[in-house]
């Protein structure tokens, strides 16, 4: 799949850069990128778009994901704090989580909500994600790393937590942690099941903005699409947001325009539009 500019002389597409969520919005269902999406991307960077995949995962479990599409470019990963070339396999850039603050974040949301089941990726190309006990990893072949002790979390620098509750929902969940501990970490809602906290003030449109500098592009040449409420700062930075059909209503409510879901090629049947 091309990830960069052509420089070709024909019509151009309007949008110099495409930035693509990947968990439900470029990925199907069963985790591939189909056909038609495939050349759909691959027609608008022969038109002069470069494609930026900005995820919440870390790089460790991005990598198989960008290896398998043939992806050679800059991907955005850990929620905007890991800037990862996929065709030198390197990492560009990288922001920890303040680990203290981390903690003591932690110890505020438990006594607002009782105890979590937590989780957290380790910084760096092959930084394990790891879970504890209570914590439900969702079905798939990404590797995680079981603890028992608490301090494990704290032995090496991390990414970014992640918190599970036993009686809330995702979107309560967050909203608490927000409340509780808003002023020490950020806190994002990136999928069923999937509440982090963060770097106070790193989103998505932070890595994306470095990667865009680096290709020579501005927020007003960007279109992005993606699906859950961590995209909304994404969103915000664009010239252009598109909400997959299955996004999150919250990411509906900020989106320029939705297009179809997942499932159904949304990506592609914006981009053929657009495409000249």
């Amino acid at each position: 799949m091309s990830t960069a500019p052509t420089g070709g002389s024909g019509p151009s597409f309007p949008y110099p850069l495409v930035a693509t969520d990947l968990d439900g919005t470029l990925l199907s269902p069963d985790d591939t990128v189909s056909t038609r999406t495939r050349d759909a991307l691959t027609a608008a960077t022969a038109a002069g778009a470069a494609h930026i995949i900005v995820t919440g995962r870390s790089v460790a479990w991005t990598r198989h994901v960008l290896d398998d599409l043939g992806y050679e470019g800059i991907a955005v990963c850990g929620q905007g704090a890991q800037v990862y070339h996929a065709g030198e396999h390197r990492l560009l850039t990288s922001v920890t989580l303040d680990r203290q603050l981390a903690g003591l974040a932690l110890a505020k949301i438990e006594a607002e909500v009782g105890p979590l089941a937590l989780a957290a990726s380790r910084d760096g190309l092959d930084g394990d994600v790891l879970v504890g006990p209570g914590y439900v990893v969702q079905e798939g072949p990404l590797p995680a790393v079981p603890f028992t002790d608490v301090a494990e979390l704290w032995a090496a620098p991390l990414t970014k937590m992640y918190i599970q509750h036993p009686g809330l929902s995702d979107d309560d969940l967050a909203a608490a942690a927000q409340q509780a501990a808003g002023d020490l970490v950020g806190v994002t809602m990136a999928g069923a099941g999937i509440v982090e906290l963060l770097p106070l003030g790193l989103t998505k449109a932070t890595g994306l903005s470095l990667a865009a500098r680096r290709l020579g592009v501005k927020a007003a040449d960007t279109i992005a699409f993606g699906d859950m409420p961590n995209d909304i700062p994404m969103f915000a930075w664009s010239a252009h947001g598109v909400a997959m059909a299955n996004a999150h209503e919250d990411l509906k409510a900020v989106a320029d325009e939705v297009t179809s879901s997942n499932e159904e090629d949304g990506i592609a049947a914006v981009l053929e539009r657009l495409l000249p």
